[in-house]
């Protein structure tokens, strides 16, 4: 299934420390970088799901 993900791209700036434990993470998972990212945006909690509940 192709996709088209890219409706915004986002430049982030780490620290080494945040860099270092973003590539072990993910050299250790065997997943990319943006997936990554992308799940952890997914988790934030936001007002609206926080409403919900």
């Amino acid at each position: 299934m192709n996709k088209k993900w890219a409706v915004k791209r986002l430049t982030i700036n780490l620290t080494s420390g945040e860099v270092e434990k973003l590539e072990t993470y993910c050299s250790k998972t065997g997943r990319p970088a943006t997936d990554v990212v992308r799940e952890l945006i997914r988790s934030l909690a936001t007002e609206e799901a926080q409403n919900a509940s």
